[in-house]
């Protein structure tokens, strides 16, 4: 009876879906465990290799704890709305809507034929109006919240309503303008309209507008993590800063907790530290540097707002630097400058953050005319626009004090400005003191003063003097949530005289009956007038009974911020989660993916659990309790060799393609454009004259990628390529090794279609089984490790199964399992992989697991085992990992009734496992000279004196006196001579 993996599997599949197996129940006496896996795009390309990596690793957690007698919640969806699908759709035309439910039925099949352990019963898909409509209703709840400084958590808006009716907002100051002030009269005062914009600017999702990245191309604003080297990181298409008005969410308000409670979760050090920069708190005092008259400040716009955590060098300010973008910027500069300024501002437009900041050698600004006067000494400082000051970090502005910082000192130098040393002997005037210790110099009433004492003492001053005030400085930017495209969840929001209102306000039913606002079926995805989205093209949708609708669509990340709630409770159809669903499962408490989404969807994602939380939703503020990044599995590309041949007379049309031998050969001869021609002429490529050669004939060999498909190992496949690329006796060349093979190159890259190195997961389930896959992803590193995949090295695992398989059963006699007792031996290795694979799999050392299987599979093989009493734990142990074969083994082998996973995860006995016996390498003077066995239990002086008895040992030390004898139990024996 040999190992059928393709009928095994394709069996236990079936069992598992028609027994559902997998499904979960809400209400049970067992401990929980929630294991989640990132939620997945369903890309038109299916999965490649690489992608099942995580959720191989949490499939292994969520069997493993089933087995330890958890109630385990382990659902699959989909984040089914973005600009991907839209963009596909406008490629290809078709609707957006047919080309998802067509990718997500390919992956369904794909991760069913990988067979994981997902209860598909809880399926969710942010494109569902059963979903999205709790989306909804979920930006309503931050629509009609602000955030308490005093208490430190969100409350309903109408609460605020009330103190301002009681109180005016002196007790609460304007997040968005700490200026803002009125008592309860004046609020009375104001009409209804005025109040409702000043309530937007306390709104935990507000409207607000913002210079924003905007691709004409994809008609639509993008984030900055989408914005690459000036362009659009899909389709590579120009982008530019334009003032738009947008929805935003007030993240800003939650990056204290954000931090804090960081240490509170099972992260990775890494990832934590990730957070904490993107977040970038940091102490320091916001200082205002007054504009004299004479530029035309406009109202409310008298100084410039400079925020800075390095006080105690305000002496060594010479300069001020705005961002290009600074709203100061178009009042301030002088008509002189005006020309210079805009041309720059032009320039920066297609710049993107991340060149701005990492851009170090090019040194680029503009004068704006204009000066400001220095608080403390009165000085003139000029004022330059920089493109390395970003409008959205602190308040856009920046106090240059080029002693004490390099970007500043460079600046400084390159045009010339004259540099204040606060540092002395310490700032040698070819680059800036950026060391926080010493004394402060040169700084009026501050020098002589310690970093700290200079720092306190300036913040004082300015406090007192109203020329500024202390402040906290987050780098954390409020989060973008307006998208001007079509495919993803409309607002629930409608416009009455331009003014928002929610769908739900006004309204004498439930707020839950007016949801969800449907996203219309449309034929044409082309944007709408004036930058806005292609539903505002939609004129009888746009004009509700209501109002008029919002035309803009929410990101990505709307649907993905709370979906793992979603999946405690998904066909509730009167709340997003009940909340006896929710008190159950808590925190995820196994969170798997990639660190791509450090910065994003984890920051969404826990700033949302938080609010609802406050607003008394759910009974937990973070959504992942523990934390695992996998590694990326790359590709292993290969390429072929071609030779480009220009302006010279050729006796045959085609390509020419060389072996590896040939290309390095030629790769030296490359720039000698003579000898080039003899080699080739030499090696059998007589299409290239030496008469004919022109002043602009020229030779190039460059390498190719080459579909991984076609190459095995490092051998091409011959026939094919030559069909591929039409290579025959009339046209081309192609130019082996002299054993006649074609030797192709290697490299580790990206797994990508580009650069034709995909390996379809599904092409390897059907030569090897989903088993060999599932334990090869493991075997090949650590999971959290990015490692290259080798398709040759899967032979290997497949035949530690075939090896596995010939315990339980023969090939001619069918199943060999026996009752016999097991020995010692026996027992004392089932039980260290006991151990092993139950630690391994706790720490998620998965790699380690496979190796011990093969190493028990070894031994037991090699003792000729075939005991139920060994094989039957053998089995459990095995089932997480590779859980068909051991359904299989379970079942039929060893003829239990239900499933494997209904089973106990077999416990260790740790005597078992103790050695009774062991080998020690017996040294003399530090050299090994023989071995010696002894009881687990002996101590020094048995060893000393069978040690020093021994032949072995009497002849290398050469009856020479013994000065010591060194014994470590376990471990190793020296004699000392």
């Amino acid at each position: 009876m040999e190992y059928n993996f393709q009928d095994i599997e394709k069996k236990w599949k079936q069992y598992w879906e028609k027994n559902q197996v997998y499904q979960v129940t809400n209400e049970s006496d067992k401990p929980k465990c929630y294991v989640l896996d990132m939620f997945p795009y369903p890309s038109g390309a299916g999965l490649h290799v690489g992608h099942p990596l995580g959720y191989i690793a949490s499939d292994i957690y969520a069997r493993y704890k089933r087995l330890k007698g958890y109630n385990v919640l382990h659902p699959m969806g989909f984040d089914a709305f973005g600009l991907p699908a839209e963009q596909y759709a406008l490629e290809t035309g078709q609707h957006p809507a047919d080309t998802t439910e067509k990718n997500i039925a390919r992956y369904r099949e794909q991760l069913d034929n990988i067979g994981f352990c997902y209860d598909w019963s809880r399926e969710v898909r942010t494109s569902d109006p059963k979903y999205y409509k709790w989306t909804q209703w979920i930006f309503l709840q931050l629509f009609h919240s602000w955030y308490n400084r005093t208490t430190q958590k969100a409350a309903p808006i109408s609460e605020l309503v009330s103190v301002f009716e009681q109180e005016g907002n002196s007790n609460h100051s304007c997040p968005e303008d700490d200026t803002l002030s009125f008592d309860s009269e004046q609020w009375k005062q104001y009409s209804a309209t005025e109040q409702r914009a000043i309530l937007m600017h306390y709104r935990l999702a507000y409207q607000g507008h913002a210079q924003v990245w905007w691709c004409e191309a994809l008609g639509t604003v993008l984030a900055n993590d989408e914005v690459v080297n000036g362009v659009s990181e899909r389709g590579g298409h120009p982008v530019e800063r334009k003032m738009m008005r947008q929805w935003f969410l007030r993240i800003t308000e939650y990056a204290d907790r954000l931090i804090t409670s960081l240490d509170k979760l099972e992260w990775s050090d890494a990832m934590k530290e990730m957070q904490r920069n993107w977040i970038g708190k940091s102490s320091g005092a916001e200082v205002n540097f007054a504009l004299p008259m004479s530029v035309n400040a406009a109202e409310g716009n008298s100084s410039i707002k400079v925020f800075t955590t390095r006080p105690d060098t305000i002496f060594g300010v010479d300069f001020l630097v705005l961002a290009p973008e600074h709203e100061l910027v178009d009042t301030i500069t002088t008509a002189e400058q005006k020309n210079a300024v805009d041309e720059y501002r032009q320039y920066v437009k297609s710049r993107s953050e991340r060149e701005r900041m990492s851009e170090v050698k090019q040194v680029t600004g503009c004068f704006t005319g204009a000066y400001a006067v220095h608080p403390l000494n009165q000085n003139l400082l000029p004022v330059w626009i920089a493109e390395y000051v970003l409008a959205g970090y602190g308040t856009g502005a920046i106090m240059a004090v080029p002693s004490g910082d390099e970007r500043d000192h460079a600046f400084a130098k390159h045009f010339e400005i004259p540099i204040t040393n606060i540092f002395g002997e310490r700032y040698t005037g070819e680059n800036a003191y950026s060391e926080k210790s010493g004394n402060i110099e040169n700084s009026g009433y501050l020098s002589g003063m310690s970093i700290a004492e200079a720092a306190e003492t300036a913040i004082n001053t300015l406090v007192k003097i109203e020329a500024g005030k202390r402040r906290v400085n987050f780098r954390l930017r409020d989060a973008g949530f307006s998208r001007q495209r079509y495919w993803g969840e409309p607002f629930p929001i409608v416009y009455v005289n331009d003014v928002p209102y929610g769908v739900d306000e006004n309204n004498a039913t439930a707020s839950t009956d007016v949801l969800p606002v449907t996203l219309p079926h449309v034929d044409s995805y082309k944007p709408g007038p004036e930058g806005k989205g292609p539903l505002a093209n939609l004129e009888d949708w746009v004009q509700s009974a209501a109002g008029e609708r919002e035309t803009n669509t929410m990101p990505g990340y709307a649907g993905s911020s709370w979906y793992f709630l979603r999946y405690m409770d998904p066909h509730n159809d009167t709340e997003f989660a009940g909340r006896a669903a929710t008190d159950y499962w808590q925190q995820v408490d196994l969170y798997v993916g990639g660190t791509e989404h450090a910065v994003g969807h984890l920051l969404y994602s826990r700033m949302w659990t938080k609010a609802l939380y406050d607003l008394g939703h759910i009974g937990f503020d973070e959504p992942f309790k523990k934390l695992l990044n996998q590694g990326m599995i790359q590709g292993s590309s290969r390429f072929v060799f071609e030779v480009l041949v220009n302006n010279l007379v050729r006796s045959r049309k085609g390509r020419i393609f060389v072996s590896k031998s040939h290309y390095v050969h030629l790769k030296k001869t490359e720039n000698d454009i003579v000898k080039t021609i003899e080699y080739l002429n030499e090696i059998g490529i007589d299409c290239v004259s030496l008469e004919n050669k022109r002043e602009d004939s020229k030779i190039s060999i460059i390498r190719h990628h080459v579909d991984v498909n076609l190459v095995d190992g490092m051998l091409l496949n011959l026939p094919l390529f030559k069909e591929l690329f039409n290579i025959n006796a009339d046209s081309g060349y192609l130019l082996t090794e002299d054993d006649g093979t074609y030797i192709c190159d290697a490299e580790v890259e990206k797994m990508s279609k580009s650069k034709y190195n995909v390996v379809n997961p599904d092409n390897i389930v059907a030569q090897y089984g989903a088993d060999t896959f599932r334990l090869y992803e493991m075997f090949l590193g650590p999971v959290d490790v990015s490692k290259p995949w080798d398709t040759k090295g899967i032979e290997g695992v497949h035949r530690f199964l075939k090896k596995l398989w010939r315990l339980y059963a023969d090939e001619q006699t069918g199943w060999i399992i026996n009752t016999d007792a097991p020995t010692e031996g026996e027992l004392r290795i089932l039980h260290k992989t006991i151990k092993k694979v139950n630690e391994d799999i706790e720490r998620f050392s998965f790699n380690t697991s496979v190796s011990q299987f093969m190493i028990c599979v070894n031994e037991l093989t090699t003792l000729g085992c075939h005991k139920r009493a060994i094989l039957e734990p053998l089995t459990i142990l095995l089932t997480a990992f590779a859980p068909h074969i051991a359904e299989e083994l379970w079942q039929e082998g060893l003829q239990h009734k239900t499933t494997v996973l209904d089973a106990a995860f077999p416990e260790y006995d740790e005597q078992l496992i103790a050695e009774s016996s062991i080998t020690y390498g017996v040294s003399v003077n530090g050299k090994k000279r023989t071995e010696m066995s002894f009881a687990a239990t002996a101590e020094q002086a048995e060893v000393e004196t069978a040690v020093l008895a021994d032949a072995t040992v009497q002849k290398w030390m050469e009856d020479k006196p013994i000065k010591k004898f060194i014994f470590v139990k376990g471990k190793m024996i020296n004699v000392v001579v």
